[in-house]
Formats: structure tokens, sequence, C-alpha cells
């Protein structure tokens, strides 16, 4: 029986970095663009030998700004994954695509080869939060983009957007909400905006307003009550979706199903081992070039070799890890965790291994247990510190 794989590729370029962000993205020149992909697509042929008993559910191509790179670099690597991978009948297939970096034709490219969800990030409706946020695009860009992908035949689309950004209103947040509503997107990815070392933000944090703790929760929660009114379903902490449009993708990370990650400091896990690539891209290169030194290796102890020999840092999980993972990532899901799948995993019982943390929690209001055991809506207002009572 064929195990199920989701593939995340890595595009690290942008026009310019966000002021908040701390992904692994810069500028480069259309040549060095060039030169990435071809790295690329030589790394997803030599490792794709790992992974001949999977069948693809979902891509992801994240970044950074996909979006940036030509319809033929984009077109090379969605078939240089359908030569070298076994897909699902229908599998979900996303890129991520910003507002100013997107025209008619590589929406029509990207449609025809395959491509049937877009993510774009919006984060605020307001031209001045944008600037804030050192954002490229103002919402008209953003409605053109949004219109044109609706006229190529886009149906699943999500739309990010950002809370507890400096400056921002009760109000200037409710006329966001109210304006992405109005498009009714299939999903909507809503987070609140996370402070992160080494961003423009965190350097120049003392001089800027960001809403108070009680203020980023009035936002929070403002979110929640305004999408369940339009007929959005919350079923991840963050993310809001119509019927039948939860992200696939995402939801096999939280599910901890198995992923590989192609490009600049992509994560994989597979067999409970998680690697992520080298972050530098010397490093990077010289590891993609030395495969090319390698020849199809049918010993899956030396196929294996060759796959660390890209990576940054590997992990062997720990059973202890593994159940820790399998709570606080389960746990962000609304419908939470199972017992029996927990069961079943580990051979003992949730309970066995986790009920005096789960009657604390409980206690606390916290927690809802039945053969499931979820968040209650105070939980996932405070759900970092209730995970983190699932570290053993």
């Amino acid at each position: 029986m064929m195990r199920d794989l989701s593939i995340y590729i890595h595009i690290p370029f942008c026009v310019r970095k966000c002021r908040y962000c701390d992904f692994l993205s810069y500028s480069a020149s259309a040549a060095e663009r060039e030169a990435y992909v071809e790295l690329l697509l030589t790394e997803i042929e030599k490792l794709s030998l790992f992974y001949k008993t999977h069948r693809v559910i979902s891509v992801f191509i994240g970044g950074g700004t996909p979006s940036l790179l030509e319809e033929e670099a984009i077109e090379r690597i969605i078939g240089k994954l359908n030569h070298n991978f076994i897909f699902c009948k229908t599998p979900e297939i996303t890129i991520e695509a910003n507002p100013g970096t997107v025209t008619q034709d590589k929406l029509r490219c990207w449609k025809r080869i395959g491509i049937n969800r877009l993510s774009i990030g919006l984060q605020s409706a307001d031209d001045e939060e944008l600037k804030t946020l050192g954002r490229i695009h103002d919402f008209r860009t953003f409605c053109n983009m949004y219109d044109a992908a609706c006229k190529a035949g886009f149906q699943n689309v999500n739309i990010d957007i950002l809370s507890a950004v400096p400056g921002q209103t009760m109000q200037s947040y409710e006329r966001t909400l109210e304006k992405v509503l109005a498009l009714a997107p299939a999903h909507i990815s809503a987070y609140s905006l996370i402070l992160e070392e080494g961003t423009w933000f965190y350097t120049h944090k003392d001089e800027l307003a960001f809403p108070t703790e009680d203020e980023d929760r009035q936002l929070y929660e403002l979110t929640g009550e305004m999408l369940a009114e339009y007929g959005y379903e919350r079923y991840e902490i963050s993310n809001y979706a119509r019927p039948g449009y939860e992200c696939v993708h995402n939801n096999v990370y939280w599910k901890r199903g198995d992923y590989a990650g192609f490009g600049l400091g992509a994560a994989s896990m597979a067999e409970e081992v998680r690697w992520n690539n080298r972050r530098d891209l010397p490093g990077y290169r010289d590891a993609v070039r030395g495969c090319l030194q390698e020849k199809q290796e049918p010993d899956p102890r030396k196929r294996k070799a060759l796959r660390h020999a890209l990576a940054g840092d590997v992990t062997y999980l720990t059973r202890e890890e593994q159940m820790e993972e399998f709570m606080f990532l389960g746990l962000r899901l609304i419908n939470g965790v199972s017992k029996r799948d927990f069961e079943e995993k580990f051979g003992i019982s949730m309970r066995a291994v986790y009920g005096d943390v789960i009657e604390d929690l409980k206690k606390k209001k916290l927690l809802l247990e039945d053969e499931r055991v979820r968040l209650t809506p105070y939980g996932i207002d405070i759900s970092n510190y209730v995970m983190a009572k699932f570290l053993l």
C-alpha cells in the first residue's frame, strides 16, 4: 500500500523583505533565480528515489515569493515533479502569489499545468497598514489580481490577513475583514503578527505602536465571530474554510504525515526522521552538485546518506517526541486528537501517558474530552500554554 506524501518547494526570492518577515528569503537577479531553479530540479530528480512507495496528495510552492518566477520556471518545476513522482487522481497544488508579481500570462500558465489553488498574501486592506508592513502592493493591486485569478478559473483561493499590525485599530481591521469577506474566497488564513527577532519590526519595536495584549485578543475574537457569521468553518487555530476547502497540505503537517521539502532550508519528515536542507546557498549548491556525482543507488542505506548530505540538520524522533508532537500539533486542529489513533500508533492509551495533564487542563476549562481531546475556546486563546503541558 502506498503512503501519502506532501511536497513543499521553497522559492526564497522576494522583491524586498517585508518588515515583519523572518522567513528564509532575499532579493536576487534573474540569473541567480534561474541558477537556483536548476539546482532545485536536480534535487527533485535525485531525491525522488526515496519516495517510490509514496503517492503525492499535495504540492505547496512557497517562499519567499514564488510568483516572482517566470512561467517557464514554474512549468519546469511542476513537470519535473510529474515525471519523478506518482500522484493521486486529484492532488491539491498550491502556489503562493503576492500582488504586484502576478500577470494574466502567469495565471493562465499555472492553470494549464495543474496548479489548482492560490494562496494570496494580502495581509491588510488598509493601504497605510500595508506600507507599515513593508508590502509592495496596495489594496487596488490586490483586487485586480484577485479578479484576474477568478477570471482565469481559480476557485480555490486562500487570502492571508494579519492582525496586531502596528497602528491597526479595531475599526481598520474590521474593514479589512469586511472587504475580504465581500470577495467570498474559499479559504482565509488569519494570523496575529508575531514580533520575530532579526526583523525590521524587532529592531524598531520601541518606535512602533503595537496593539496591547487585550486589543490583540479582541481582534482575534472579532475574526472568529465575523468569519463564522459568513459561513466559514474554523478547522485550525488560524485557518478558516468554506465547506470542502480545508487545506490538504497544511493538514498533513498537523496530522504528522510524510512530507518532502525541496529547496534552500526546506523541511522534510518521513519514517519519524526530520531533516532540513542547508540554509546557506553555497552549502546547498555544493550538496546538490554532489548529487550529480552519485549513481542511481539501489541500496536504501546509501540513498539515505545521499539525502542527509543535503541536510543542515537531522533529527531522529524518539517515541516520547513523537507523542509530544502528536498532541501539540494535533491540538491546533479544532477537532483535536483521537484517543484511538494515539493508542493504535503508540500501543498505549493517551490517558496512561497524559491522564494527569488532561485532568488538570479540564479543571482549568482548557480542554474537552470524549473520544477525542480538543481545546476549549479559552484553551485556543492560550494554546501555547496548553501545548507546553504535553512535553514529556
